[in-house]
């Protein structure tokens, strides 16, 4: 059991807790919910032992082991993956990586007895079986044997996954800790990421994560980041919502009819309050009036840090009937030891007019590359979205009459800080459609949570929640007709993206798009991409559904539920 005790904590004049008390039971999953800069992933950070609270304390039974996966999946790219498990167990990995050096150079006395004691920790960690161990752990988590000596930049995103949950089970965690582990994943690591943590891990989880089908599909309990405190709701993300709607009216209410009680009293107490015969009347409600205040200040309704932005994407010409044609299309990529990699040979493709096309597929297969392939064609494209696409190699891709091409880049950071030096979001947002009005820039700032000082903040300083939606907004401004993204809620709050998938829903234009968001994908498509890797040398072979994303699930049958 874990718990926190009258715990605050405050990054400046911002009170992200304040006396929050409670406990994390073993063998729940609980899913951290709240707002972007809410204190979600400040939270695992002070269960990790990396943050201090400002005040209260974080207990942990003395013999409870944390297993910590964090949001960064390419942190061991140049290690062996063998190695990048058994890193899990940091103090047999200190032991053996200082016994290699010391073994290198020249053995004294002295090291000769640090080498003694290292050889104990080793021993005391089954340092000599650990190669062994990892190796079952890779294998019995679908890394095949002959990969383990590789690095880990040769595995595919999922597959790095894997490698790290098998680092982080290598230490025998009790507590296991994931801060959003599904962002860059496709949706079929992710399927095989949710059976994995509710078929196989026993322990206890905490979660950070921003895919509400994820936690559907994960947790027993949801501990919700709002108000400046903690609360712990019984149940997975919808039941959770559908809980903090029913209290949040019920204060309401009871807030309101409060407010009608101090209303009537307060006009007795000004109607009598200098009559003789009625003072002492008069002072009780006085008192009266002073309780309900106290009690509306304590339990009633507070302004919570969700905010969902106002997404809408408008364009004035609708585009002829045929989107985009991709004819004979080739690209072949050459990797650092000069071999070649064909991701698509005579690809063909047709986009229409108010398609809303899902591109789904494992990592590495390219769906990136098409988006960008895709937007490519586009003649006389902006320099920012020059520097995200790519060039077919043969082929034609032909756009049709009056298509505007909205592009939105994975990579949010980059996209932005290209065309950001030393701008302010407003700048940034201004310096695209300097034909509008500064108040129309305002606005649509606005309307996507920059407000006030916040259209001011320097966009090179911004987190990734911000980059996305100051991209989101450039979208909006300049009105295209057809908007194609790649992987648009990455960063993204579950109320960001509930905004997002409003605006897109009512969008009446063209949408191709990457997600790994299923909830997102099933929300929104109504044709799916399916690229399947090939080892013939001939690309990913495209295959097109027409149909929502469940139909094609339903189509394929549960085999799809669990690949890789």
């Amino acid at each position: 059991m874990i718990v926190l005790d009258q715990v605050t904590k405050r990054f400046g004049p911002k009170i992200l807790f304040e006396n929050v008390s409670m406990q994390f039971d073993p063998g729940k999953r609980y899913g951290l919910t709240g707002a972007n800069g809410a204190g979600k992933s400040t939270l695992l950070k002070m269960l990790e032992g990396y943050e201090e609270t400002d005040t209260g304390s974080i207990s942990f039974p003395g013999n409870l082991r944390l297993g910590i996966l964090r949001q960064n999946h390419y942190e061991y790219e140049e290690e062996r993956i063998l190695d990048t498990v058994i890193m899990g167990n940091k103090a047999l990995w200190d032991a053996m990586k200082e016994k290699d050096t010391l073994l290198a150079g020249e053995v004294t006395d002295a090291i000769g007895i640090r080498l003694g004691e290292l050889e104990g920790t080793i021993a005391e960690e089954n340092g000599y079986m650990a190669e062994s161990e990892a190796a079952e752990l890779l294998v019995g988590l679908g890394i095949p044997a002959d990969k383990h000596e590789s690095k880990m930049n040769s595995l595919a995103g999922g597959y790095k996954l894997r490698v790290l949950i098998a680092q982080v089970l290598f230490g025998k965690p009790d507590v296991l800790l994931l801060d959003e582990p599904t962002n860059h994943l496709d949706l079929d690591s992710i399927r095989w990421l949710e059976n994995f943590l509710v078929n196989e891990f026993k322990g206890t989880l905490v979660v950070v994560s921003h895919d509400r089908h994820f936690l559907n599909e994960v947790v027993t309990h949801i501990a919700d980041v709002d108000y400046q405190t903690i609360t712990v709701y019984t149940g997975n993300y919808a039941e959770f919502v559908e809980a903090k709607y029913e209290n949040n009216q019920r204060a309401a209410s009871q807030a309101a009819t409060a407010k009608k009680k101090v209303a009537e009293l307060q006009e007795f107490v000004q109607r009598f309050g200098s009559h003789a015969s009625k003072s002492k009347q008069a002072q009780s409600r006085v008192k009266q009036i002073e309780k309900l205040k106290d009690e509306l200040s304590v339990k009633g309704p507070k302004r919570s840090s969700l905010v969902r932005p106002f997404v809408r994407f408008e364009f004035e010409k609708a585009s002829g009937r045929d989107v985009v044609r991709m004819e004979n299309v080739s690209k072949t990529f050459t990797d650092e030891k000069g071999k070649e990699l064909v991701v698509f040979k005579n690809l063909a493709l047709n986009v229409n007019r108010g398609d809303r096309i899902a591109v789904v597929g494992p990592n590495g297969v390219g769906k990136s590359t098409l988006l960008k392939l895709m937007v490519g064609g586009v003649a006389g494209l902006d320099e920012d979205t020059r520097h995200d696409v790519v060039k077919a190699d043969t082929g034609e891709i032909r756009w049709g009459h009056e298509t505007s091409v909205g592009y939105f880049a994975q990579d949010t950071h980059e996209a932005l800080n290209r065309t950001a030096s030393g701008m302010n979001a407003f700048q940034w947002l201004y310096q695209w459609d300097t034909l509008k009005p500064q108040e129309h820039i305002r606005s649509i700032l606005g309307r996507l949570l920059f407000s006030g000082e916040a259209g001011l903040k320097q966009a090179a300083t911004m987190s990734g929640g911000e980059c996305a939606r100051l991209l989101l907004a450039k979208l909006i401004l300049l009105q295209h007709n057809v908007l194609v993204l790649d992987e648009p809620t990455n960063h993204l709050d579950i109320e960001s993206i509930e905004g997002l998938l409003e605006g897109l829903d009512l969008f009446k234009g063209t949408i191709v798009f990457v997600s790994h968001d299923r909830h997102f994908v099933s929300e929104l498509a109504t044709r799916v991409i399916q690229l399947k890797p090939q080892t013939d040398g001939k690309g990913a072979k495209v295959e097109d559904f027409g149909g929502t994303y469940e139909e094609f699930l339903d189509r394929h049958g549960a085999g799809l539920e669990h690949r890789t």
